[in-house]
This record gives C-alpha cells, structure tokens and sequence, in this order.
C-alpha cells in the first residue's frame, strides 16, 4: 500500500539567525506538532555565498532543553561547542547530532578557515522531539563524519541514498536515536524512477534541497519545499524531473503533548519553567573561556 501525499508546503521567506545562518524555515511545530510528530522543525540555511571575513559568522552561546538538533552540512563548515565538553568542526557531508536532553549551552559559527575563504554555504538543521521520559536525558554530542554514513546504491542507477539514521536496504545508519526515526539523504539523476519503502505508522515527510520531483505520479515539489505523507502505508514512487537532492524523514510519532518557548521544548507548562530557571541559574552548565 502506498503511502498518500496529504500535502506539499512551500518555501517560506529567508530569515537571519545569528549573522551565519539565512534560513528558511521549512517545517515548525508551532502549527500541528501532533502531525509532526517527533519533528519539531526544519530550517534549511542557504544556499548562501559568503565572502572572506576576520571574525567568525554564525550564532554566540544559546542554550536548548527538551530535544535533539540534527545538523547537516553541504557546503562549507560549521564549528560547534557546548557546555557538556561537546564539539567540532563539520564540513560537507558530515552530521551533527547534539541532544539537549536536561540543558545545554552551545554555540554554532563558521569554523576559522572556512571565515577567511568564504564560499558556498548550504545546511539543513532538524530538531527531533524527545519522550517526556527522556527529557532529562544527559546532554550528549554524536559527530558522524561523510566517511563513516553508509551509502546504498538505487536501482538501474536511479541515484543513491546515505542512511543517517534508521536503515536502507538492510544498511543501518551510525546515529543512535530514542524513538525509532530514519533519516536518508537521497540524490536522484535527472530522470529517475524509484519507489522507496517506507515504515508504516511513521511520520514521513520528504524535504526537497535542489531539483524536483514527482512523488506518486501527482504531486511535485521543487527547491526548499516539503512533500507531507501519510503514516498508513510503506512505499512511494518517485520521479526526478532533473536531477535532485531531497532528505526523505521518518519517524514515530510521541503521543505527548508538545510545549515549547524559543529554545525550550517540553511536555509541560511546568516542566518548561523549571527548564528556564535551571539555564538562569547556571545549571545548564558554561561554555568554556
């Protein structure tokens, strides 16, 4: 049984967070975070071209709680930092999976080389929901370098598929994650046909970077768009007009409630004021000097 397209949102205004990152906010639980769930938002930063700079670009100390951020990079380089000793520098095709879990503090710039050069920037952040009984989890900090994300080849040369989390084709992705979830970095050749399968009962949607595709013979998507599917269901069909990169996210759904504030994500009013008075008094913990 197929999967059903239940619609395709479009490409909203850039915006600046920090002076790093113009983002577009694809997908926010500020409008259904029952459909969404586990995901919580999608912004995708670029495509961007900056020019050579002295200080780093990108967002200064900022804390999080209640969550995890999964970070993306296709073009240029992003060093991060946090108050659990965490951090690193990523560049094209490495992740980032930091979980906020109990409270963090961390940072997000340009790293240093990629300051003097400037260049191509393009990444895509994902912030995935945590269990109420995980969201006092240890703050904790996963790099998966391009080298280490198995790459699985699609059928009749259609593309390929790098499984980040969950699996493809019986290949297991590298990052460990609390609730069930997959995410696929997919590249399609103009032209191609696929049918991709699917977890039934997930949350499944498909986020289109470049290109643009036909999913199920009837619904396209272009540039920075999102295709939402249903959860009955385990496969779709799709067509490249063009070549095309896309991140096909699954995940099931926390039946919880969803309350959030800025950078704060919890199951409760409560638990977000005491999420608020633990960063203001210090028990988030500091980034180092």
């Amino acid at each position: 049984m197929m999967k059903s397209v239940l619609k395709v949102t479009t490409s909203p205004a850039r915006h600046w967070v920090g002076d790093g990152f113009p983002v577009r906010s694809l997908v926010s639980y500020t409008t259904d975070p029952e459909a969404l769930s586990p995901f919580l938002l999608l912004d995708y930063a670029g495509p961007h071209v900056f020019a050579p700079a002295d200080a780093p670009r990108g967002v200064g100390a900022h804390p999080h709680a209640g969550f995890e951020t999964v970070t993306i990079v296709y073009d240029g380089e992003v060093a991060h930092r946090d108050s659990s000793g965490g951090g690193g520098t990523i560049g094209p095709g490495d992740v980032q999976w930091m979980t906020a879990g109990a409270g963090i503090v961390h940072e997000e710039m340009h790293s240093p080389a990629f300051t003097r050069t400037g260049g191509p920037f393009r990444m895509v952040q994902l912030w995935v929901n945590l269990p109420a009984r995980d969201k006092k989890a240890a703050p904790g900090y996963q790099s998966i370098r391009d080298g280490d994300i198995p790459v699985a080849a699609l059928p009749e040369g259609a593309g390929r598929v790098r499984v980040i989390a969950g699996e493809h084709a019986g290949l297991p992705g590298p990052a460990r994650t609390f609730t069930p979830m997959s995410i696929r970095d997919i590249e399609l050749v103009a032209d191609a046909e696929v049918t991709l399968d699917l977890p039934g009962g997930h949350t499944t949607m498909l986020v289109v970077l470049s290109g643009h595709v036909t999913v199920n013979d009837d619904a396209g998507a272009g540039e920075a768009e999102v295709v939402h599917l249903g959860r009955e269901g385990s496969t779709i069909r799709l067509r490249a007009d063009g070549a095309s990169r896309l991140l096909a996210l699954t995940g099931e759904p926390i039946p919880e409630p969803v309350v959030g504030h800025g950078p704060f994500v919890l199951e409760s009013e409560a638990a977000l004021m005491a999420a608020f008075d633990d960063y203001r008094s210090g028990r988030f913990g500091r980034l180092a000097p």
